[in-house]
């Protein structure tokens, strides 16, 4: 990843800019949400008030000393920026790190009865039940009259746009949800990803997952077609290990949407018969990998991660958070060119976001000016904007 004084590693001290706001309004109001969600008991109360304090007020603190994931933190950073204030420490670090200390607070890693209970749970839930999701899954019934290229055009686009489900960020951003769903996209490389996925061109795909509810059963619709129309004949699909940014996808997530699948009628129960089978044969794994909860850029995976990527046809990074960690959570110039971002990367990849952060690459000159011409800076993370990016790393490979 190129380093570049004009590109610098985007804090959270600027007063007024988004990072800003994450970290003194959205972080407090989650806190808020999850002690309304449960029942908890004082001590969960007094370590929520301990977390409130420290993360608008404080400094970054140290995790116990029994916790099992403290080494791993200390390698991931906190050795260096413990006792520094969240604000003057790296966005992406801080972000984190505070949802690691949460889930401390309301007792996940244990012991006790609170062990394993995802906070952010009745959250996820309550976007998966809502009717909006019947009528997503109703409207798949009209998938299968169409042409395979056109079918495979719109559960990418599913996928790509079923990111405005996320919940952490409709905390910061009320009422982008419900506005036009389908503005231009920013960039569009989709004809070079289906040139990795010819249909029957046996590939391996990885896809790394971000939210779960309404933005994880597109995610694993898009999959289920790659499979059945033999666009590929192997998914891994990577998602957090803990819950994780309030709506990220961890394996519960993942059988939680695939029994709503099989719940439903037509098409949509068709689609969970062939996830559920591939899921049986091996044809598609879950994988739940520490590194997808670091607070780190991708460019600093470890080499089994590394190792898993170089041997994929393509890999696919969901959300914003994923891209935020494939690019480097940089000030880049919005035209530094994707492929020079991502050259570190160890096979082809492919990124599927809409914009809700300051980070953006790969953008024409004449994109950008009409984007600043009209919205200012909203553009950048108000959610009603999107992108299809990909790096294929040898140019021989779109062409087959």
């Amino acid at each position: 990843m190129p380093d570049t004084p004009f590109a610098p590693v985007i804090l959270g001290n600027e007063p007024g800019s988004f990072p800003h706001s994450v970290l003194a309004d959205r972080h407090p109001a989650i806190i808020q949400r999850v002690r309304d969600a449960f029942p908890y008991g004082p001590g969960h109360h007094r370590a929520l008030d301990e977390l409130l304090k420290s993360c608008t007020e404080g400094t970054v603190g140290h995790l116990p000393a029994d916790a099992p994931d403290r080494d791993r933190w200390q390698r991931w950073g906190l050795a260096e920026y413990a006792g520094r204030s969240w604000y003057d420490v790296p966005w992406l670090w801080s972000e984190s790190y505070f949802y690691r200390l949460l889930l401390d607070a309301v007792g996940w890693f244990g012991p006790g009865a609170w062990q394993g209970v995802d906070p952010f749970r009745p959250f996820k839930r309550a976007e998966l039940d809502a009717p909006d999701t019947d009528e997503e899954l109703a409207a798949l019934d009209a998938l299968p009259g169409l042409p395979e290229r056109e079918r495979a055009r719109a559960l990418l686009h599913g996928s790509l746009w079923g990111n405005r489900a996320d919940l952490g960020f409709r905390l910061s951003a009320e009422g982008a949800e419900v506005r036009d769903p389908a503005p231009a996209l920013v960039a569009d490389d989709s004809e070079a990803l289906w040139a990795l996925l010819p249909a029957g061109g046996a590939a391996t795909l990885v896809l790394v997952a971000d939210n779960a509810g309404r933005e994880l059963v597109p995610d694993l619709l898009l999959i289920a077609h790659l499979l059945a129309e033999g666009r590929a004949a192997r998914v891994a699909l990577h998602v957090k290990p803990y819950p994780y940014y309030v709506s990220d996808a961890t394996t519960a997530d993942v059988v939680d949407a695939l029994h709503r699948l099989r719940a439903a009628s037509g098409a949509a129960a068709e689609y969970a018969r062939v996830l559920w089978s591939a899921m049986a044969d091996g044809r598609l794994t879950v994988r739940a990998h520490p590194f997808s909860c670091a607070p780190l850029p991708y460019a600093r995976m470890p080499d089994d991660l590394r190792a898993e990527f170089a041997a994929a046809t393509l890999t696919v990074l969901k959300g914003d958070l994923n891209y935020r960690r494939l690019v480097g959570d940089r000030m880049w110039p919005p035209t530094t060119p994707f492929q020079e971002t991502t050259a570190y990367f160890p096979g082809p990849v492919a990124a599927l976001r809409t914009l809700k952060s300051d980070v953006i690459t790969g953008l024409t000159g004449a994109t950008e000016a009409r984007l600043v011409a009209s919205e200012g800076r909203r553009w950048r993370t108000g959610g009603t904007h999107a992108l299809i990016q990909v790096d294929v790393k040898s140019p021989a490979a779109a062409e087959t």
